[in-house]
């Protein structure tokens, strides 16, 4: 494809699990697709790499210039030992990486039209069997408040005229990565145990849809402020593994003690807490504006990745009430 004329989408941070996946759905949908990284080598065609250091605002600011869309997933990956450091730099991380963007949109003279920026179901805290779309109270605690102080950055930030669109992710279901491939492979291995209780809730989303999402927020217009991006069919811990062990027709196990997540977490280099906690998600504003999901129902999502392809069954997204809360 010829990227000379072509409109231009900056991923920045765009190298882990969802960067490598909309470098493609981007690239396919016709955009030039240029990833800022501190590592511009490892990132191969369709989209093409670019040097960035968020503490200096070197040659990557350019790139911004009459963008159709700067889309920022950077930030330390969650998945590791919650220690002191390990805690400021999962927040550093994320504010920085959005306070550069800001100032390199300042900076140019034809600001990108729309700036999507990822997020995390996680403000939500640890909400129970409370549903929560985007009008829930926010929750408490350390990813909460990272996540809280990640909005206001975002949203607070001085810019010109920007279309600003904030996405809280919950659980991306793919094989390529997140959690669903260890998951998997314990499922499989006779070791598919509940954590804890196994009454936390997951709010999940297939990879596919997750996807589209980010390609309508670039694309549409309308799509402007803060999105819960999961499906309307959360289910608790318990049933996810449950599924899981359907699909491998495995046994049911005793669940997980919680202190056994827990030092199973820390020999695992990760924290339990991203086990043993969890909100049930509602997408409210993606089903008001009619996106429809590809993959509404935990079986055939997790038939469709572990299983092989098969066509998706659609649904209208504006089904026929919201669950009660």
């Amino acid at each position: 494809m010829d990227t000379t004329s072509a409109p231009k989408v900056i991923l920045a941070g765009g190298t882990g699990f969802l960067g490598r996946r909309l470098q493609r759905v981007y690239a396919a949908a016709g955009y030039d697709v240029v990833v800022l990284t501190r590592q511009p080598e490892k990132v191969a065609a369709p989209a093409r790499g670019v040097a960035w250091d968020p503490a200096r605002f070197t040659e990557w600011t350019k790139e911004l210039e009459g963008a159709a869309a700067v889309v920022n997933l950077a930030g330390k990956n969650v998945d590791c030992r919650y220690t002191k450091a390990s805690r400021t730099e999962i927040l550093k991380s994320r504010i920085n990486s959005v306070r550069a963007l800001a100032e390199a949109v300042r900076r140019c003279a034809v600001p990108p039209a729309v700036w999507v920026q990822a997020g995390s179901l996680a403000v939500y805290g640890d909400a129970g069997p409370l549903w929560c779309d985007e009008t829930a109270p926010i929750g408490e605690g350390f990813a909460s408040e990272v996540c809280q102080k990640w909005e206001a950055a975002f949203f607070k930030a001085p810019m010109p005229p920007v279309r600003r669109v904030m996405l809280r992710i919950g659980f991306v279901l793919g094989n390529e990565g997140g959690a669903l491939p260890v998951l998997a492979r314990l499922a499989k291995w006779f070791a598919g145990a509940a954590a804890g209780n196994g009454r936390q809730w997951v709010s999940w989303i297939h990879a596919h849809d997750m996807d589209r999402i980010f390609l309508r927020c670039v694309q549409d217009p309308a799509m402007t402020g803060t999105f819960n991006a999961c499906t309307a069919g959360a289910v608790t811990n318990a049933e996810l593994m449950a599924e899981l062990r359907t699909i491998y027709r495995r046994p049911s196990v005793p669940g997980l003690p919680a202190w056994m997540v827990k030092a199973a977490a820390w020999l695992m280099g990760s924290d339990a807490s991203l086990a043993l906690t969890g909100r049930r998600g509602l997408p409210g504003r993606l089903m008001e504006a009619g996106f429809r999901f590809d993959y509404p129902a935990l079986g055939p999502a997790l038939d469709e990745l572990l299983l092989g392809p098969r066509l998706p069954v659609t649904v209208p997204d504006r089904m026929a009430a919201l669950p009660a809360r």
